[in-house]
């Protein structure tokens, strides 16, 4: 472990473990986390992430962060509401001017 990224968490690192990695860090805590729910024989103990230690609660938060694709459809749902909201008052301003006329 020496000299990896893994390094950080070497100490935490001692007994009977299983390791999990994974390029996609989130999902690896969501599965660890919910087959820990389910399985007390289970228990997460901590994780390294970006180089960084982890404790359990660090790898339960990073295990709620919503999936990429999830996020992705947040944030296209937060750049079309106020198109969305300028086109109604456009559309009402138009109706209104319409029957003014």
């Amino acid at each position: 472990m020496t000299g990896s990224a893994f390094e950080v968490v070497s100490e935490q690192m001692t007994g009977p473990l299983i390791y999990g990695f994974s390029e996609d860090a989130v999902g690896a805590a969501k599965v660890l986390a919910d087959f820990a729910k389910t399985n007390d024989k289970l228990v997460l103990r901590g994780g390294a992430y970006a180089g960084k230690a982890l404790d359990v609660n660090a790898v339960k938060q990073l295990a709620s962060i919503p999936s990429k694709e999830v996020l992705l459809a947040q944030l296209c749902g937060l750049l079309k509401s106020p198109i969305s909201r300028t086109a109604v008052v456009l559309g009402a301003l138009a109706t209104k001017k319409g029957e003014a006329a």
